[in-house]
């Protein structure tokens, strides 16, 4: 792989990863497109990039998680931190076991039948309509620190999805499912992110022995991480007082393009 090919890759990975856009999808298309080839464990190292984004910006706030997840067991002290930390070891569990099933299925299908761009343009779509709906009906009742283990375990659940459909979008369902449960939009993002972190850490972990050291994997992975930095801080801000309609109408109109370029192709 070419160096500028790893850099436009982790840009879009840094972009899409955390953005309710699909960086699965992304990852797939851009290479489809310009007919490059990117391997699986290419694809995972630039999530390499965006998971040191989430724990750098978080960092504090992961700190806060894991001594409060202590305090909450062996000092018998509940907090926020220590309830948050315990619902997302909670619900990482099974999505993770899900997430692998599910995954696997979806490869068989897409290999039996070759109609994995238009399951992402569908995915696409379906998704960008629904997150618009939801988004736009559902009142901002719920902050971060007021959600119930059963909001956050279907929040948590729901990135499952995501591997079954590529160009759902892990963000874009625990966002729309959040939502739909009436936690405010910049506490869904938060909580997304945060959810994010065990698994992406978790599929890193599995493919670490197949990654290639090379100048391309390392301007890919720190290309992911200086973007992912930005999107975070800027979609957290964004939030305070814009919806999600902005990227529904980009999930919408990504798919129609797929969905042309297939028939033409």
């Amino acid at each position: 792989m070419e160096i500028y090919q790893a850099i436009i890759l982790g840009i879009v990975q840094g972009l899409t990863e955390l953005l309710p856009i699909s960086s699965s999808a992304h990852l797939i298309l851009i290479p489809w497109i310009f007919n490059w080839t990117i391997t699986e464990s290419f694809d995972v190292a630039l999530h390499l990039g965006t998971l040191l984004a989430i724990t750098i910006f978080f960092f504090k706030d992961w700190l806060g998680l894991i001594k409060g997840g202590y305090n909450q067991v062996v000092k018998k002290k509940k907090s926020t931190e220590g309830k948050i930390f315990w619902y997302i070891v909670a619900v990482t569990i099974p999505t993770g076991i899900i997430s692998l099933v599910l995954d696997k299925f979806s490869e068989t299908i897409c290999e039996k039948f070759g109609i994995e761009t238009i399951l992402i343009a569908i995915a696409l779509i379906v998704l960008g309509i629904v997150l618009y709906v939801v988004d736009k009906k559902s009142a901002s009742e719920v902050k971060y620190e007021d959600m119930t283990f059963k909001q956050s375990f279907l929040i948590g659940l729901s990135q499952a999805i995501a591997a079954a459909f590529p160009g759902t979008s892990r963000s874009g369902i625990t966002m729309t499912v959040a939502r739909a449960l009436k936690v405010d939009r910049e506490s869904a993002a938060k909580y997304s992110f945060l959810l994010s972190t065990p698994i992406i850490l978790a599929a890193v972990i599995f493919s670490i022995t197949d990654f290639e050291l090379s100048i391309a994997f390392i301007a890919g992975v720190l290309s992911s991480f200086l973007v992912g930095i930005l999107v975070i801080k800027f979609l957290l801000n964004y939030l305070k007082k814009g919806s999600f309609k902005i990227f529904a109408i980009y999930r919408v109109i990504l798919g129609l393009i797929v969905i042309g370029m297939t028939f033409i192709r």
